[in-house]
This record gives structure tokens, C-alpha cells and sequence, in this order.
């Protein structure tokens, strides 16, 4: 054989024995990559709230007194339930005492003055029409007959207020009520109309909340609100909306809302302390966190996650989206899911169909 034939022969015997050896160059499998999964619920309500607040009366006055002085007397402290006219304070009555007797002093002169001067113009009259005076003396009696009376019902009325304000010296209840606020004790020298006690009517009470000004234009006008007494879930009323305030507070950056509670049981008491929420009935969706979501070519999917089993293997599903999604954190779905499976969450966008998964608390 030349040496030629030699090598053509050798390579010729050593195709077939290559021919047979695996491929170095296959792909490997994908690597097993961790999740986080979340389970689908369906949410076929939305909660607007719940908001805490507290039973207040629609009608509160601020009682005061209508003279000022010293505070001798105060009958009552919040949380008291008062009838009508009951006496709630009192001021020291010695200075309105003196004001009504010189009152009374006064009316008594202005009374002698007034019967002097109209004796004093008869005379003067009946001498005028015998000729012994002039005219203008009688002018000047009738003068001082119409001065002298104008000083009797002037003093007539300065004695009617002295009296007046005697009784101005106690404050009583201008109608049944709880004493809701105390306003100065006993010793304190206050000003006229300075307010003593807050009296509320108890028959009409109202919940009032403090909502956030973001959340107030979401808030439905004419919804009707549950109201939960806090010191006792299972005691609840129902409650329209009456008043929004027209601004919000400065420091807060909420607006007072004012509800109308419908026939509350005895338990809501002024000031117990209350929660508002509205549950609304909607459309049956999933609420997910938008990083779920995989989009590409138009197409909306998420990756479920199948339970039991040795190995976890995604698997792509299309989804439809709800018209309003909740928020820009969150997709809501509507179809395509099913509940209580599983989908990801976190990493959608590194997967691939059929890839294997493992989850936060399964063993590596």
C-alpha cells in the first residue's frame, strides 16, 4: 500500500467511530429560577374607608350670660342632661342689686317731679285765663310738665332693666339638652355674651369624619354609609351624607364630613368614637400588582404557577383587563383567571413557557 492510501484509510475507519460520540454543543436546560407568587381572589365589592370619627349633635349652642361679672355659681359639667329653664350659673348679684335700687330711687323722684310740674301747669293755666301771667310762662310749665313725664317714663324703663338684669345674674337652659363643653368656673369675671357652657340637643345626632382631600371627590354623595359603633363592632346605624365642608384644614389637609344618622340606637352616645365605610358592589375581577402583567405584540398575559407536583413549570395565560383598573400599581382582570391559582408577581418578563420555578419557601 502507498503511503498515501495509508492516512485516506486510517480517517475512513475513524468517521464512523465519531459518527457515534453525542454532540457537545446541545442547549442546556433553563435554570430553575426563584418567584414570588401571589394568589388570585376574586373582589366582586370595593370598601370606600373606613374612616374613624365621632357622634356629634347637628344643634349646639354656646350659652353666656347677657351682663358681665363674677362667676359665683356653676350647677352643672359635661355629660350632664339638663331640662328647660334649669339653672346652669350664676353670677354675683350684689352690683345688679344696687343698679335696681337706684333704679327705684330715680323713678320715685322722676314720679314727684312729673306730679309737681303738671300741678304747676294747671295753675299757671288757670291763671292764664284770668289774666295774671303772660303766655309765655304758661309755654314754659307746659315745658316742664311734658320734660318731667319724658323723665318719668325714662326712669320707668331704667327700673324695668335693672330687673331685667337681676335675672340676668343666673343662666338657665334655654331647652333640654346635654352640657357638652365647660367654658369658665367659678371666680372667673367674664364679659357680656362670653360663653359659659355648650348645650346639644341629643334627639338629632350626626357622625362627623375627617376624609383627605385627595379621597373626598371619590366619595359617592348619596351612598349610604355604615356606621359602627368602635367600643361595639356589632352595634351599626346607617348614614347619608349632609355636609361637606368646603375647605380643608391647613394643618390636616382633610375636609370635615357631616353624616345623617337614620334612626342610631341608644348606644350612640354624644362623642363615642365611631367608623364610616361604603361598600359598593362592582364588576368580579382580580386585583393584581402590575408588575404581573407581560405585554408584547398587543398580547396581555401573566404567568401561572400550577400547584403540587415534583417540578413547578409556568404557564402562559392570556388575560382581559378591567375597563378601570385600580390604581397605577395594580391591574384589575377580569377574565382569564381562575380562583386560587397562583401567579407571578415579580420576574415575568425573564420567563419563558414551560420554564421550572421555585418558590420563596420550597427547598432549593
Amino acid at each position: 500500500m502507498t503511503r498515501l492510501a495509508r492516512p485516506l484509510a486510517a480517517l475512513a475507519a475513524a468517521l464512523p467511530l465519531a459518527a457515534c460520540q453525542p454532540s457537545q454543543e446541545e442547549p442546556a436546560p433553563p435554570p430553575v429560577r426563584p418567584v414570588l407568587t401571589t394568589v388570585a381572589q376574586p373582589i366582586d365589592s370595593v370598601i370606600f374607608g373606613p374612616f374613624a370619627g365621632t357622634v356629634e349633635p347637628r344643634y349646639q349652642s354656646q350659652l353666656g350670660f347677657q351682663i358681665g361679672g363674677r362667676v359665683v355659681g356653676r350647677d352643672v359639667t359635661v355629660g350632664d342632661v339638663v331640662k328647660k329653664d334649669q339653672r346652669l350659673a350664676a353670677l354675683d348679684p350684689i352690683v345688679s342689686r344696687f343698679d335696681l335700687s337706684r333704679a327705684e330711687a330715680e323713678l320715685a323722684d322722676a314720679k314727684a317731679q312729673a306730679e309737681n310740674a303738671v300741678a304747676t301747669e294747671a295753675r299757671t293755666r288757670r291763671l292764664t285765663e284770668g289774666g295774671n301771667v303772660t303766655q309765655a310762662q304758661l309755654d314754659a310749665a307746659v315745658a316742664r310738665r311734658d320734660t318731667a313725664q319724658a323723665r318719668l317714663a325714662q326712669a320707668g324703663a331704667s327700673l324695668q332693666k335693672a330687673r331685667d338684669q337681676i335675672g340676668y345674674t343666673e343662666l338657665h337652659a334655654d331647652f333640654d339638652g346635654v352640657v357638652t363643653q365647660r367654658l369658665a368656673e367659678i371666680g372667673q369675671v367674664v364679659s357680656p355674651g362670653q360663653g359659659i357652657v355648650s348645650l346639644a340637643r341629643p334627639e338629632t345626632r350626626e357622625a362627623v369624619v375627617d376624609i383627605p382631600e385627595t379621597l373626598v371627590g371619590a366619595m359617592p354623595k348619596d351612598g349610604v354609609f355604615t356606621v359602627v359603633l368602635q367600643s361595639a363592632p356589632e352595634i351599626t346605624a346607617r348614614g347619608r351624607v349632609r355636609e361637606i365642608a368646603p375647605f380643608a384644614d391647613t394643618g390636616t389637609r382633610t375636609r370635615r364630613i357631616r353624616m345623617t344618622l337614620e334612626n342610631p340606637p341608644a348606644a350612640f352616645r354624644l362623642g363615642a368614637t365611631i367608623t364610616v365605610s361604603l361598600v359598593r358592589a362592582t364588576e368580579r375581577r382580580f386585583l393584581l400588582p402590575a408588575t404581573a402583567l407581560l405585554t408584547e405584540d398587543g398580547r396581555r398575559s401573566v404567568w401561572i404557577v400550577p400547584e403540587g407536583g415534583p417540578e413547578r413549570r409556568v404557564e402562559r395565560r392570556d388575560v382581559t383587563l378591567s375597563k378601570t383598573p385600580d390604581g397605577e400599581d395594580r391591574i384589575a382582570v377580569r377574565d382569564g383567571l381562575k380562583p386560587g391559582e397562583r401567579v407571578v408577581v415579580a420576574g415575568a418578563h425573564s420567563l419563558r413557557d414551560g420554564q421550572t420555578v421555585r418558590l420563596p419557601d420550597e427547598p432549593r
